[in-house]
């Protein structure tokens, strides 16, 4: 139920919903109190304005970022963790079949590539949380082996979010006295992942894969992009997810 609520609390704070809504309010008072209305809806437009330049957007992403660690560090672990990030529903150019998105394609690049180069073990982390009978960590598995040739060791397909996949991949890989681990994440993603993981009993070391990389400052670092506008929505949803783990944290580890 906390799950449940927690999603619908976030979808009402990103944009555009939040943005939507405030126009909304905005146009209700325009006859009552016009001058409220009219602040609202500058407002709504103001921040929808900050919300869709890349320059926002970068800044703001590159704040969350961990800084990429050495191999020496990574050559210590003794397993890789891949955390799955959604479901590529239905893809009619395989055959209707459920397979990784875009953003779990982009993490299990970097995690196949990993194990070529330190060889430790692979853990894939991600549940039916579309509940379409096809978990995340199968998906990921599948592509893995098949298509990257990399063999995945153990799979935990039943966690709904990072904390979950923190604490169902500690009880995996205790058994196998597993504590050190690579994860493998978004960048923007790696902080609060890094926190639930330690919290569960693993000692991390961060394995990010995509960061916001350093571009020239122009022009169009202020013409507002639909690419800018979703990565702010990336930026505040890790702000209210690390927010709601504070309000409501893990009461003990698995």
């Amino acid at each position: 139920m906390i799950w449940f609520l927690r999603d619908l609390v976030v979808a009402f704070l990103l944009p555009p919903l939040n943005l939507i809504i405030l126009g909304v309010v905005g146009i209700f008072f325009l006859r009552n109190r016009p001058v409220l209305g009219k602040s609202l809806i500058i407002t709504t437009f103001i921040l929808f304005y900050i919300l869709s330049i890349p320059i926002v957007a970068e800044n703001a992403l590159k704040t969350l970022q961990v800084p990429v660690q050495s191999s020496f560090e990574i050559n210590k672990v003794q397993a890789i963790v891949i955390l799955g990030s959604g479901a590529y529903i239905r893809a009619p150019e395989y055959n209707d079949d459920y397979t990784v998105s875009q953003y779990g394609l982009e993490r299990i690049r970097y995690g196949a590539y990993l194990q070529r180069h330190i060889g430790k073990p692979i853990l894939v982390s991600g549940g039916d949380t579309f509940g379409i009978g096809s978990s995340e960590a199968e998906q990921m598995k599948l592509v893995l082996e098949n298509e990257f040739h990399v063999p995945v060791k153990w799979s935990e397909g039943s966690s709904r979010d990072t904390r979950e996949n923190a604490y169902n991949s500690f009880s995996i890989l205790r058994k196998d006295n597993i504590t050190h681990i690579a994860l493998v994440t978004h960048a923007w993603h790696m902080r609060r992942a890094i926190r639930e993981f330690e919290h569960a009993g693993f000692s991390v070391i961060p394995a990010s894969t995509i960061y916001v990389t350093q571009r020239n400052k122009n022009l169009f670092s202020f013409i507002p992009s639909a690419s800018a506008f979703q990565k702010n929505r990336i930026f505040l949803n890790e702000i209210i997810g690390t927010l709601w783990y504070q309000l409501f944290p893990a009461s003990d580890k698995s």
